[in-house]
Parts: structure tokens; sequence; C-alpha cells
């Protein structure tokens, strides 16, 4: 067959493909695992990157990207691979038809080679929209997400990140990261839903049900995945990949209750923590990966490694010997498939194991079995590709409309001195200054175009930043911008003090290198002073000083933010980040976000709102060493809120029974607003040290200045348990108090 006809026939395989459903016939999956051969099952358990199947060299591919035939063949008539992901090592983002004509292909060619025409399941990291497209939606980063304390924003921009996904031919998304963000200097905390167990929890959900919908086998979700089972977000030194200490205990107080949470929302495939836990990497851990995931919480989808981690326990945690020996470790702890990703070792080694009586086909029977049911249950084996007719809305006006949305709703003021926002642009002058102030890459952070995020050229045109968005909002003349410093030092300074002289109002936006994972590490929260130095000179200038703050965590400002007279924290706002900020501080929107995370303020005060009594001890044994500089749930408004009237239905509650919480909210000042009702709980006396306080539940309200609004929240013992020493959890009798803002309530559970 000549390239040219064959080249042909590929082509018009693959227009079939996205415009018409296979009449594949589709056999039960016992059926179709009875009649594969050794090597076809433990390729379906194989993943490798786009880099091994694309033209050019695995981290340096041809442009535009196409696909190999020949490195295809060897794929798959020789390997019989079953799943690829991402775009290749240290490659950029790609245009929606190619994103088409390459899935198109590789679903094309693997039906011609393929003996039993099982589909390639592709899977791809949309982290804050479909950031490997070009021009789809970026919202804001999962912890600004969280800050809009509103999960139906949340499901609604997954819903919109599925759907992008899936109009780029791709229908598995690495994505919730579910990992607690209780270790700021983390490089990966920005991927997190914040500090809270309860918060987080609602996120996950939220995230799960906007993903994969209520059926996965339609055109417009994705399967979900988990990321990263568990206690990965945790390292001891805070750098990524390094060990984690945590006992059983905690391990089942702050760091599952996310993932328990996703899984009874259906969540169908979950990502492996690539560190380790007390000295046993999780890749090779049964009692986490089989025990608890599996056993325990009953998770019956599929799990995929992270990134060339059975290599790791002998190249990183040396673990095992050799290769041979960290494939038997995975998979006799419960790996279904490896991320292997840039050859094919794992599939030989597997293999071979299989063969010699060490790992049994019954064994690997189980992973291929949960991996061909999660493609029966996407549609696979019908259609792969949708035609590009089904998705008008990609990247369009009103999918920016939801971003801008969610950012809006994100951005969290959490210092407003005399009432220095919001700005009056048709009567003040400013200055806009800062790394951040004039940068869409400040304001995506990392997995925005490229894996870290740093690229310019990738950027969405049209797109708006902060000084943009503010010089477009005011007359001319009245938005001055100089840069003043870059992220490390400093730059025009002189200018930017010249020019500060001649205006109200100095806006500093602050931020940090885009970045993820191990390329993210620092030894310390601190800001780097360069940027420090430039706010210091401008608050010598004596105009007031507005801080907007856009971070991958909370860097520390505490120096700076004493004298400032209004502090915005931005988070990563995304695309429509800038405009969202300009109309806040502005006051087009009225602030609503509210911090996610405790603010420390100083680098080692790393503690969280929900501490003990006995962390709250100073020198003096007075109660005042938490002292952040913002606590969790904090973030003011341009309007205020009075609370009156909390009630509890009865003043004690038995095990089977529950009370209800009423509580009034008014919006007492002149502008409309939402406000987030925040309920609290203290145990007086437990078995296990209590918290001073834990989020018991929330909701975000609207109210036009004047309303008022009695909430109800109903609460069951359940929602007031933790676990015990027997790391069973219970809820113990005996005195609680609940808090409502300024409310507190005393009530007995029998």
């Amino acid at each position: 067959m000549t390239c040219l006809r064959r080249s042909l026939i590929l082509f018009l395989v693959a227009t079939a493909l996205m415009t018409k459903a296979e009449s594949v016939p589709l056999l039960s999956i016992d059926s179709l695992i009875r009649q594969m051969t050794i090597e076809e099952k433990v390729g379906q358990m194989t993943q490798v990157d786009l880099g091994v199947i694309a033209k050019g060299s695995i981290c340096n591919l041809d442009e535009p990207r196409r696909l190999d035939s020949e490195k295809l063949r060897k794929a798959m008539e020789v390997y019989k691979i079953g799943s690829v992901l991402n775009v290749g090592c240290g490659s950029g983002t790609i245009p929606l038809t190619d994103w088409r004509l390459i899935i198109g292909q590789l679903q094309s060619e693997n039906r011609l080679r393929s003996r039993l025409e099982i589909p390639i399941l592709y899977g791809v990291d949309a982290i804050h929209g479909v950031n490997y497209t070009v021009g789809g939606t970026l919202f804001p980063q999962p912890i600004g997400q969280a800050a809009t304390w509103n999960p139906t924003l949340v499901e609604k921009a997954n819903e919109i990140t599925a759907y992008e996904t899936r109009a780029s031919g791709i229908p598995w998304n690495f994505s919730p990261v579910l990992d607690i963000g209780r270790q700021p200097l983390w490089s990966r905390f920005f991927e997190t839903y914040g500090e809270d167990v309860i918060l987080s929890s609602s996120m996950a959900r939220a995230a799960i049900n906007g993903l994969q919908g209520s059926s996965l086998n339609d055109r417009y979700h994705v399967s979900a995945c988990m990321k990263h089972f568990l206690g990965y977000s945790f390292p001891l030194s805070g750098h990524d990949r390094t060990p984690a200490w945590i006992s059983p205990r905690e391990l089942r107080e702050y760091f599952l209750p996310t993932f328990k949470a996703a899984i009874e929302s259906g969540a169908r495939t979950v990502m492996i923590n690539s560190g380790e836990i007390n000295g046993t990497p999780v890749h090779a851990d049964r009692s986490i990966v089989t025990e608890l995931l599996r056993n325990e919480l009953g998770f019956k989808g599929v799990a995929v490694t992270d990134w060339e981690d059975i290599y790791k326990l002998v190249d990183v945690h040396h673990v095992a010997a050799n290769r041979r020996a960290a494939v038997k470790l995975a998979i006799d702890a419960g790996i279904d498939m490896s991320m292997t990703p840039n050859d094919f070792e794992f599939t030989e080694l597997l293999i071979s194991l299989v063969y010699s009586g060490e790992i049994s086909e019954a064994r690997i029977d189980t992973s291929v079995r949960r991996i061909l049911q999660l493609k029966q249950d996407l549609g696979l084996f019908d259609q792969t590709v949708y035609p590009s007719s089904d998705y008008p809305e990609f990247g369009g006006e009103t999918h920016s409309r939801w971003s801008y949305t969610v950012a809006a709703e994100s951005i969290t003021l959490l210092k407003n001195d005399q009432k220095v926002l919001p700005l009056n642009l048709t009567k003040e002058k400013v200055l806009v200054c800062g790394p951040a102030a004039n940068s869409l890459n400040l304001l995506n952070g990392g997995w925005t175009h490229t894996w870290q995020g740093v690229d310019t050229r990738f950027n969405t045109p049209g797109k708006t930043t902060i000084y943009d968005a503010l010089y477009a909002a005011a007359p001319k003349g009245h938005v001055l911008y100089a840069k003043g410093s870059s992220l490390d030092s400093v730059e025009n300074l002189d200018e930017c003090l010249k020019l500060a002289a001649t205006v109200d109002k100095v806006i500093v936006c602050l931020g940090e290198q885009p970045c993820t994972e191990i390329p993210g590490n620092i030894n310390d929260l601190s800001l780097p002073i360069a940027q420090v130095k430039l706010v210091q000179a401008l608050l010598a200038s004596g105009k007031p000083v507005i801080l907007v703050c856009c971070f991958n965590r909370p860097r520390i400002i505490h120096s700076i933010a004493q004298e400032s007279a209004g502090i915005v924290y931005a988070y990563l706002p995304g695309d429509e980040g800038g405009r969202a900020i300009s109309d806040c501080i502005t006051g087009k929107v009225n602030p609503s976000g509210r911090l996610p995370f405790t603010y420390p303020a100083a680098t080692n005060a790393l503690m969280h709102y929900d501490h003990k009594a006995s962390e709250e001890l100073d020198i003096d044994f007075s109660n005042h060493a938490y002292r952040p500089d913002f606590d969790f749930g904090s973030g003011l408004s341009y309007t205020t809120f009075s609370y009156s009237g909390a009630t509890i239905s009865k003043k004690s509650i038995a095990a089977n029974d529950s009370i209800i919480i009423q509580v009034t909210i008014r919006n007492s000042g002149d502008c409309p607003g939402m406000e987030v009702v925040q309920v609290y709980y203290r145990d007086l006396v437990a078995s296990i040290t209590p918290p001073v306080k834990k989020l018991l539940t929330f909701q975000k309200i609207y109210l036009e200045n004047g309303q008022e609004k009695k909430i109800s929240f109903t609460i069951h013992p359940k929602d007031l348990s933790f676990i015990n020493k027997e790391l069973v959890r219970v809820t113990e009798p005996g005195e609680f108090e609940l808090m409502i803002a300024n409310q507190k309530i005393p009530f007995h559970v029998e």
C-alpha cells in the first residue's frame, strides 16, 4: 500500500470518526477479556506520552504536531497501548483543529491495527480550563474557585472545561486536585481547594458533577481523575514529591474526606501520590491503594500512576532493586495503569512477570476490566470524536462570561482603610505598577498553555491585563503605568516614583513566577525583596497604596500590609482576571470572595484556623500566639452585613436526630452585595483534643441594600464527628457551641 493511499484511507476514516457514529458491535467486557492475549491486556495498562508517537524527538516534537506512522505501528502492533496523554514533553498548547486531527488519526489508526478494535483512552491535564487547546476558556485556578465559596460556580466551570476538553476529542481530564491545602509552601497549593475539609469536599463534589455530568456517555462530559491519593500535599519540607509524615488518624481526619466525597459523587479515576508517607512510597503501598481506596472507600474505577512513578520506586525511592521489581510492587499494590510515559519498558516487564507466574493473569484481568469499563462508559466503542459543529460555544463569549463571573466572585478584599476602594476613575488619577500589572501569565499561573505557564507566545489574543482593563475603564490620562519591578529585580523605580507624585492613589500588582510541581519549589514564603522595596518606596511617597496580590500561594506581605491602605487578593484569576480585578476595585463589582486558607503573617507561622488551643499559647502563656494576617473565611465588602436572631430548633440532639439552625442576615449598607454565611462549631470536651473551631456549613447569598433574609441549615450528629484513637469516625456526646458571625449558641449532643 503506497504512503499516499494509506494517508488517504486514514484521513477518510478519521473524518468518518468525526461525523458519524461507528457501528462496531460491542461485546461484553468479560467476553472481550477472554479473547485478549496477555500482550493485549498489558497494553491496556500502558499509557504513553504523545511524544512517543509523534514526529520529532520525545521532548522536541515537530510543529505542528503530527503523528508518526512508524512510531504508531510500533506502539499499536508491538505494544498494543491502551492510553495516551498530554501534548508531548516540553511542548505547548495545540490548536483545536490539530487536536481533532491527532485524536481522529490516532483512533482510526488504532482501528486498522487493533485486532479487537479497542479504542484508545486519551487523557490531558485541563486544570483550570482546557489549558492545552488554543483559544480554550481559562478559569481561575482551583484555589481561586474555592474563594468564591460558591459550589454552583465551580460546577459550571468544570462543566465548561469538560465541554471544551471533549470538543478537543479528549474524554479524560486529570483533574480535580483534591489534596488538602494545609502546607502553603507547597508548589501546587494553588491547585487545591484550600485548607478546610468541609469547603474542599463541597468543591470536590461540584467539580466531579461538572466534569462527569449525569452520564459519561455523551459528547459534553469527561471522566474526572481525583489527584493525588493520598497525602501528597503535605510534604514536611514543603517541596514537591518529598516525604510526608502523617499519622493514620490525621490522614483520615484531614486528607481522606475530599476523596471520599468525590467517590460518593461517582468519580471514575484516581491518580496516585508521587511521594511517600511515613517512609513508604504510595505507589508501592497496598494498604493505601487497595485496602483503603478500594476495600474501605469502595472505589471501583481506574487507578493511574503519575509521571514515571513506577520507575521512581527504583531511581528515587530506592525500595526496589530494579524496574522489574518496581513493576511487581506497584501492580501488587493495586495500580491499574502506568503513566510510563516515554518508553515501553513497563509493558515488557509486566508481560514477563505474567508469563513467569509472578503476577497472575487474573490480577491483570482485574485492572483491564476497570479500564475497558471506563472506555465503554465513555462511549468510546461507539464514537471517539464528535463533529466540531456540536461545540459552537468553544472559547466563545458565553464561556468567557462564566470565566469572568468566577473570577469576579473569587476576588477577596482583605483591607480597605478609610474606604480607599472603590476607585472613582472619573475623578481620581492612579498609577498602576508592579510585575503583575501588565502580564497575562502572572494572572494564569502554571498549567497555562505550557506545563509551567511562562511562555508568553501562547497567551490568548484579546484578553486584558489589569493595567489594560483599568486603562480602558478610565478617562484618558487617569491611569498611568510604570513597571517598577519585575518579579525579582527593581526596574525604573525613579520613573515610578515620579509618576506617583502626580496621581491620587497607587495600585501595586504583586505576583509570583508561574510554576508547578518541582520547578515551583521555594525555600520560604517571603515575597521577593524587589517587590517589597517597590512597595516601601511608594509608601514613603505618602500616596495611598493598594496591593493587588496574584500569588500561587500566600506570600508573606506582613511588613508592607500594615501601611498599605487596601489589599485585594486575586489568587490566579485566569484570562478574565484583569477585567474582574478592574471591575472589583472600581466598584462595578462588589467583592465577595473569602479566603479558603489562613494567611500567615510570618514564614514559619503556618497555623490553620482549626488549630488546637495549645497552639494559641504565647511566650507569656497568654492566648495570643495565633496571629495570622488574615483568618480563614476573611473577606470584606463595599457594603455591611449584620446578623441577628440565631436560633436552633432544640438545645439537645440525639444520635439519629437533627437540628435546624436559623439566622437572619441583613444588608445594612448602601449597595447590593453577596455574603458568605459561615457556620462554625466548637466541641468543648472530646477524647481527641478538639480544634478551637471548625467549619460546619456555609451558604453564599445575595442581598440588595436594606434587604434581610432568614437562612436555615439542617445539622445531623455526624456533622460533628471526628476520627478517634481507634481510627473510627465518631460523634461523642457532650457540650458544643455554634458560632455564626457574632452569634453564639450552646447545645448538647446526647
